[in-house]
């Protein structure tokens, strides 16, 4: 069977590098704007997830009722006042958008560019049909109109591609409490982690990061970032935080909470207990047959089952 002509299409302007310069530019622009903590607003880590998507309902459903009352004779000034409210919303919405595509790979960004430009020539179709309706030509303002919803229609194309097909924005952690088996895991003995200095491991195939602190303490996390899958145990360490190489996300290491952006999500976290000189950890909230006292000697199952099994977290 032959692939999708739009899907070829998408693919291809994914693998095209002509505008990698322009990229550049324009997220070095973005990610220099003097926007504190204003940034992880726009990112959505107060939601949970990225605020862009949510913030478009408003042009596009503004827009979008715009055309059905142009297509009634006489409401031309409702619609008017609809296109107002969308350019008005169009602003911020652009601009979360724009913080978000900063912090992507380079293949979104290919596309996220195409997805900006169409939104771009959206706003100015509407503006000009605003400025149309104002001057008295509500024939020409609605002409404007409609074509300005076909680019917006053609800008929601490629948001569908980057957020479901290209997954930016999505949690790349979600799928860890689905795949790591309850119990304990044995991840090797205490010494393989120096203090300080994070150690990647796998458990059920599922790479994790381990911290060792000074007074004894061990963290586990998801070690694959939730923003887009970067490799923490390449990050740095410091003040009882991980720091994500690729894009500057900051989680805690005593539960993994996104202290910083632009991941919108936490990192899945585990307890950590030492038996017998090895460290063994276990999914948090995962469920589990036994918990903490100190450490032991005693073999333990994989289910956790046994006397006094010490917990450093």
């Amino acid at each position: 069977m032959r692939q999708n002509r739009v899907l070829w299409l998408l693919d291809a302007l994914e693998r095209e590098p002509r505008a990698d310069a322009v990229i550049d530019a324009l997220g070095r622009g973005v990610r220099a704007l003097p926007l504190g903590r204003a940034r992880d607003v726009l990112h959505g880590r107060w939601l949970g997830h990225p605020v862009h998507p949510l913030m478009v309902q408003v042009p596009i459903g503004t827009w979008m009722s715009a055309a059905v009352l142009d297509l009634r004779p006489g409401r031309s000034r409702e619609a008017g006042l609809l296109v107002a409210v969308g350019l008005a919303a169009a602003g911020p919405a652009a601009l979360a958008g724009a913080v978000d595509w900063a912090e992507l790979h380079r293949q979104q960004k290919r596309v996220g560019l195409v997805h900006a430009l169409a939104n771009t020539t959206a706003v100015g179709l509407y503006g000009a049909s605003l400025l149309l309706r104002l001057s008295g030509r509500a024939g020409a303002g609605r002409a404007c109109g409609f074509l300005g919803l076909t680019a917006v229609g053609l800008g929601g194309v490629l948001g569908g591609h980057m957020a479901y097909r290209q997954a930016s924005g999505a949690n790349h952690a979600e799928e860890v409490p689905h795949v790591v088996g309850r119990g304990w895991h044995r991840i090797g003995t205490v010494d393989e982690f120096p203090v300080g200095r994070p150690v990647r491991r796998t458990v059920d195939d599922v790479p994790v990061l381990v911290v060792r602190e000074t007074g004894g303490a061990i963290h586990v996390l998801a070690e694959r970032c939730s923003h887009l899958a970067g490799p923490l145990s390449e990050g740095t360490v410091a003040d009882g935080c991980v720091r994500c190489p690729w894009h500057g996300s900051v989680f805690r290491l005593s539960d993994g909470w996104n202290v910083r952006g632009p991941a919108t999500a936490p990192q899945p976290a585990f307890d950590s207990r030492v038996v017998a000189g090895h460290v063994e950890v276990s999914l948090r909230g995962a469920g589990r047959d036994a918990a903490g006292g100190g450490e032991t000697d005693e073999p333990v199952t994989g289910a956790g089952r046994g006397r006094g099994h010490g917990r450093s977290d």
